[in-house]
């Protein structure tokens, strides 16, 4: 195959890695670009080409000895924050490092996916039926921080403040959705309160239109039976007022205290 230049389509940064399929004389063909000057008119660039089957027109397919590690590379791009391209970037990282990171990594995978489940009575994930946080003594102050995601549990305790328990609600309440409190953990919660002693709900949600709803349901069926609060809202600390929405300055200038 003859090499074959490019001009200033190229972006000014391109790295080798980058790769691309390009259907050369009616078969499908692997092509990758070899950097090799820059000019005044262009970069310049030879394509060494593979050929391989085509499954359907335009759209060629790796051949079978990079059949897994495609596979893996797919999964991977399905991860939150991952794309195609950061994906292969991992995998080939891995397979770099293969005893020192790929091996240990893999063995841990199939080892939380062996042993990982809910707890039983707040909802967050460890590897046994009831977690740290619900068996420990010291965490029974009498206090439930109620939270819609597992998520956003682990970030209240990197913060490393709140010395009482969790409940993991699963989502918020929402009719588009069908989901109802009997789709929640609301009723679990709701026996918690009166079989630990629950003295005061800490209603950690989000402040999304579904969030408040749900925590306006929840206030109404404990209403009477101990102490409700929620999270303060407004100005988050290093922020400016300048790029901060019209609700939330609203929402600070309502909740302004005395200095």
């Amino acid at each position: 195959m003859a090499a074959e230049s490019f001009g200033q389509g190229l972006p000014l940064e391109f790295s080798i890695e980058d790769r691309c399929y390009w259907p050369y004389a009616g078969i499908g063909t692997q092509t990758t670009l070899v950097f090799l000057a820059k000019t005044g008119s262009g970069r310049h660039c030879k394509t060494k080409a593979t050929a391989c089957k085509r499954t359907t027109p335009g759209r060629p397919v790796q051949m079978s000895s990079t059949e897994d590690i495609d596979t893996l590379i797919e999964m991977m791009a399905k991860l939150p924050g991952l794309g195609p391209r950061s994906a292969r970037r991992a995998v080939l990282h891995l397979i770099r490092k293969r005893a020192l990171l790929f091996t240990p990594l893999a063995d841990m995978m199939q080892t939380v996916a062996e042993t990982a489940q809910e707890c039983l009575n707040c909802g967050n994930i460890g590897t046994t039926d009831i977690c740290d946080i619900c068996t420990s003594n010291e965490r029974a102050n009498g206090e439930i921080c109620v939270v819609e995601d597992v998520a956003d549990l682990w970030a209240m305790e990197r913060a490393n403040v709140f010395k009482g328990r969790y409940h993991v609600l699963g989502g918020t309440l929402s009719a588009l959705d069908a989901i109802g409190p009997d789709e929640l953990s609301i009723p679990r919660l709701i026996h918690r309160v009166k079989s630990e002693g629950i003295t005061e709900i800490i209603l950690a949600l989000n402040a999304t239109i579904e969030g408040q709803t749900t925590a306006h349901y929840i206030a109404d069926q404990l209403e009477g039976q101990l102490r409700l609060t929620t999270l303060a809202q407004g100005v988050p600390i290093g922020g400016e007022l300048d790029y901060l929405d019209d609700g939330t300055i609203t929402t600070a200038l309502n909740a302004r205290k005395e200095i």
